[in-house]
């Protein structure tokens, strides 16, 4: 799959393509990413983009034109009618749902916006999916980019250690929908603080059990709208709502 990423500031890219388990996905281009400068395609001795706001107020709005340069240089280059995403608080929620639809697909052209925003003239001709990671305000549309690229390429076939890793993160909907469960490792005692022994314990039913009931805990305390969706959607056994009532 090809994501092309319109930025101002692509540099912000070099550190997060080439580090950590899912530069593979990048490396081997499972994943291949792009990135556009929205300067190149922009007129001018200053190569501006953006102007100031009709009407007045605050901030400053990027141009459409330069923005439209730039898509028509990269649908060229693709040959294909990926859809544009931009990153937005307008946008519904990206969940695990989305990224599981993102890894599947041929990718997309994913706009980075900046400023106060974007002409929305540009946003009404091309743009066809709008993305939030959640309800606050980041200062750019980069950082989104990047947590979507992350997750999708972490899904990727062979791209971490073990392949079942993915698997039982938490949200996921194939597994149950639930929070993940508490992770050790070596020493069995820190601080005084010891594993608990039924991780110790070489029962495999046992230690999945106890996972089980601790996916279930964090769950019920943190997330109870997670656990309502299980139970509505059935993932529960009666073995889960004994425990849960027992809480």
């Amino acid at each position: 799959m090809r994501f092309d990423v319109i930025t101002l500031f692509p540099e912000l890219f070099a550190p997060f393509l080439s580090s950590g388990v899912t530069r593979r996905a990048y490396e081997t281009k499972q994943v291949d990413v792009r990135l556009w400068n929205l300067r190149d395609h922009a007129e001018g001795n200053y190569r501006r983009v953006d102007d100031r706001p009709f009407g007045g107020g605050p901030g400053m709005v990027m141009l459409a034109e330069p923005l439209a340069r730039c898509l028509h240089a990269i649908r060229a280059e693709r040959a294909d009618t990926a859809p544009v995403v931009l990153f937005a608080p307008t946008g519904p929620r990206l969940d695990h749902a989305g990224v599981e639809h993102w890894s599947a697909s041929e990718g997309a052209i994913l706009l980075c916006g900046r400023y106060e925003g974007i002409d929305q003239r540009f946003i009404d001709a091309h743009v066809d999916v709008q993305l939030s990671l959640g309800d606050f305000v980041l200062s750019g549309g980069e950082v989104a980019a990047m947590a979507l690229l992350d997750a999708v390429a972490r899904l990727q076939p062979g791209v971490l250690n073990d392949t079942g890793s993915h698997e039982e993160d938490s949200f996921n909907p194939a597994i149950d929908g639930l929070l993940d469960c508490p992770h050790y490792t070596r020493p069995e005692e820190w601080q005084g603080r010891r594993v608990p022994a039924e991780l110790l314990s070489g029962h495999h039913a046992q230690i999945e059990r106890w996972r089980r009931e601790r996916r279930l805990e964090a769950t019920a305390r943190l997330r109870p709208d997670l656990l309502a969706a299980a139970r509505a959607a059935g993932r529960l056994s009666a073995q889960d709502e004994r425990f849960l009532a027992g809480l």
